[in-house]
């Protein structure tokens, strides 16, 4: 019995120092670990770094590659669809990323003086009318300016088929007469349709002179008149005792020849069709007549001559 135990404790006793002795090979020295750590190479140290210490952007061997992670955009963050043209790289130093200063950028939030007084909406100069420029289109109403039908003028011609105008000169006082008056703005008038309004020059000569030079000329509204080639003229000196002229100037009579007065009671009565002449139809070509031709022209993109032209007359139909 004792035999067996002194076996067994031998036994014991064995299996142990065997096993201390392994773990004593696993695990190395202080002596040998200075050793070993003596003869190992040593690793290229970074100029920019302190000894020891790893820099930022150089992986750890040790650790695994984590993937970058993305900031998420601000949530008051613009992102333009085009870079400003003149827009400038602000390199930021730690983070090494590129932002550009455009018009899109995010703004300083605004002062109490910005908050107090917005800035105006803008507003697109093709949508609104310029302040000091009137709009005729405003000013009157279509069903004013919309051209007359031919039963229109076919009815206002047949009116004024036997008129006779009548001197006013209390109502509509007479002009007088300037050898050297020219019709001002008329050099401005370009065309063949206002050579007569350009080539004006008023002139005094006795009836001999008018009847052998015109082969028209007729009393039309208290004086004399002398027609030649589409145009009425005022005669003046074929008689002195009666020129009373309203308008000193050519007033074009159409391819038909009608009578002055007749062609200006039928012009009148169609600018009253459309609102613009608010008087008598007297056919005379007075101050009230002549502005509202300035109107009518104006609207109708024709020159102003305040008077009957040919592109007038054409414009409304009576031709």
């Amino acid at each position: 019995m004792k035999k067996f135990i002194t076996i067994f404790i031998s036994c014991s006793l064995a299996l142990s120092a065997g096993a201390m002795a392994q773990q004593d090979e696993a695990q190395p020295t202080p002596k040998k670990k200075q050793q070993e750590k003596a003869h190992a190479p040593r690793e290229p140290q970074s100029p920019a770094h302190p000894q020891g210490e790893r820099p930022a952007n150089r992986p750890n061997p040790g650790m695994k590659a984590k993937e970058p992670v993305t900031a998420p955009p601000h949530p008051r963050a613009h992102v333009p669809a085009k870079e400003s043209a003149n827009a400038t790289p602000n390199v930021n130093a730690q983070t090494g990323q590129q932002h550009k200063k455009g018009r899109n950028a995010s703004k300083a939030p605004p002062t109490a003086n910005e908050a107090a007084n917005p800035a105006p909406a803008a507003t697109s100069p093709q949508a609104a009318p310029l302040a000091n420029k009137p709009n005729p289109a405003a000013q009157k109403p279509t069903a004013q300016t919309k051209k007359l039908d031919t039963q229109a003028v076919q009815k206002i011609k047949s009116e004024h088929a036997n008129f006779q105008a009548q001197p006013k000169p209390e109502q509509v006082p007479a002009v007088t007469f300037s050898q050297s008056r020219t019709i001002s703005g008329s050099e401005q008038w370009q065309g063949q349709n206002y050579v007569a309004f350009r080539s004006y020059r008023p002139q005094m000569h006795d009836q001999n002179f008018y009847r052998s030079h015109y082969s028209r000329v007729e009393l039309i509204g208290g004086g004399y008149y002398y027609f030649n080639a589409g145009y009425w003229y005022p005669a003046w000196g074929y008689q002195p005792s009666a020129q009373y002229y309203v308008y000193d100037g050519p007033i074009y009579a159409g391819r038909s020849a009608e009578r002055l007065d007749r062609v200006i009671a039928d012009v009148q009565a169609g600018l009253q069709e459309q609102g613009y002449y608010k008087g008598e139809v007297d056919g005379l070509l007075g101050p009230l007549t002549r502005e509202a031709l300035t109107g009518y022209q104006s609207d109708h993109g024709l020159y102003t001559t305040a008077a009957i032209d040919e592109p007038t007359l054409n414009s409304l139909g009576m031709d």
